[in-house]
């Protein structure tokens, strides 16, 4: 089973905030949807989004996931990135395309 830590390198991420990066990762979930987060995603997963305020450490903390993606050039504002360090979320960060990181992690998670 893939490790947090075990994605960065082989993806091109890079590390917003390093938090748990010994979690391991039993899939992926994808939405921009907070309330679609909070109903479908699974305890373990990857949350890829493009959501970069705090509440998105919020959501990923009361649903288990192992870190949370941000994709297509942008970063979490300086408040998400204090919530995430005091609660210990790993956030990466890509230019890449949802779609783009959703086919690496697919492809590595299968």
């Amino acid at each position: 089973m893939l490790k947090v830590s075990d994605i960065a390198e082989k993806v091109g991420l890079d590390i917003g905030v390093k938090g748990e990066l010994n979690k391991d990762i039993t899939g992926c979930y994808i939405s921009d949807l907070l309330s679609d987060v909070m109903a479908n995603s699974k305890d373990g997963e990857l949350w890829i989004t493009l959501q970069t305020h705090p509440n998105i450490v919020a959501v990923a903390v009361i649903k288990g996931l192992s870190g949370i993606i941000i994709t297509n050039g942008r970063f979490p504002e300086p408040d998400t990135v204090k919530k995430a360090e005091s609660e210990n979320i790993t956030i990466f960060t890509t230019h890449k395309t949802t779609f783009e990181i959703a086919g690496l992690l697919y492809n590595m998670l299968k």
